[in-house]
């Protein structure tokens, strides 16, 4: 099993143990493009493992801040770039984005899933709730994730 996140499509593959895409995704990548410097707010690229998964169990919409459960839930229109639902934190594998850990990249739901299939984040890869669930369910710890141009 392995994950790509296609930023040029905005779009999130899952394969399956015989390397098929088993399901795709629509996403939102950051709206200040690729990058790797801190306190960019851009998306990573290169080759990464999700180190850390949160929110099992917790309920459509649920905002996490760092990476604890609230007790309250995000909504369509709300100015601000939530952490719902689930999230996968992502640690970088090369030279370039060995920071990402410390620059809690996530892949995570999201209160503004209507600009879900443009740049519209903070760095993070949004996802719809209700998918964030999917992918979260089926990619264990450990799972290999690529994101490219």
């Amino acid at each position: 099993m392995r994950i790509r996140v296609k930023l040029s499509t905005q779009s999130l593959e899952l394969y399956d143990e015989f390397d098929r895409i088993s399901r795709t995704y629509r996403i939102s990548t950051s709206r200040f493009g690729p990058g790797f410097t801190p306190g960019s707010h851009q998306t990573p690229t290169g080759r990464f493992r999700i180190a850390e998964k949160h929110g099992h169990g917790q309920p459509l919409g649920m905002i996490f801040v760092s990476r604890i459960a609230t007790g309250r839930y995000g909504a369509e229109g709300d100015e601000h770039d939530h952490v719902q639902t689930r999230l996968l934190w992502l640690a970088g594998l090369d030279a370039d984005n060995a920071n990402t850990f410390s620059r809690y990249i996530y892949i995570h739901g999201t209160n503004a899933e209507s600009r879900l299939g443009e740049p519209a984040s903070f760095g993070c890869v949004r996802m719809a709730n209700s998918e964030v669930i999917d992918l979260f369910t089926r990619a264990p710890i450990g799972t290999p994730v690529e994101i490219v141009a």
